[in-house]
């Protein structure tokens, strides 16, 4: 058994460990934490096929944004676990259902690559050798030359989606003092300046 099989064994044993983890865990915190071992291990397993920039994005966008995130939320925001997980078994026929659709389309591509190892000649475009072009050349090739309408599509989505969140979330609340660049601007002496008369013996 090679070093690199050993290290294969390794990462896929903790990420699926710590993937059953995330759902067994009764606190959510541990949930999060458990999520963020698994997406370490999930980008050893990427650097191991040779796909560095995979793995790197999976260590900055997810453990460095969404769950940290994620762990921020749970902890800050005073949640009702008791009552949330009351409600599970509703969705549990919904959730088995999606399950057992992804289970059959990994047995399919899984399957199909073992049974019939000709179909993976007739890729259109097959990941070239690493000493030809790098993980991160041959992704930026094909994102930016044959996909680049579908990648901008997909920003503009997000963006979109990011304008949506915050105009749904933005709620002006009465008797709160805000900033107004147009009466500030306008204002005249008459009305910045207020003069008060003071009796004697009488404050303000």
């Amino acid at each position: 058994m090679g070093l690199q099989v050993l290290f294969f064994y390794l990462f896929a044993f903790i990420a699926v460990a710590s993937a059953f983890m995330v759902i067994a865990a009764k606190n959510p915190v541990y949930s999060v934490l458990f999520l963020i071992l698994t997406f370490f291990n999930a980008a050893g397993l990427f650097l191991l096929t040779g796909a560095e920039f995979l793995a790197m994005i999976l260590l900055v966008v997810y453990v460095g944004a969404v769950a940290v995130l994620f762990l921020f939320v749970v902890m800050m925001l005073d949640i009702d676990f008791a009552e949330l997980r009351a409600g599970v078994l509703e969705y549990a026929p919904v959730g088995a259902l999606i399950g057992l659709i992804l289970a059959a389309e990994l047995i399919i591509v899984v399957g199909g690559s073992t049974f019939s190892p000709e179909i993976a000649k007739g890729i259109s475009m097959p990941i070239p050798a690493v000493t030809e072009r790098t993980n991160t050349a041959a992704l930026g090739d094909v994102l930016y030359t044959h996909y680049i309408y579908f990648f901008q599509i997909a920003g503009l989505v997000l963006l979109v989606a990011m304008i949506g969140a915050i105009v749904l979330t933005l709620r002006h609340r009465e008797n709160i003092k805000r900033q107004s660049i147009p009466r500030q601007v306008a204002r005249s002496p008459e009305t910045a300046v207020e003069v008060v008369t003071v009796k004697p013996g009488q404050g303000l």
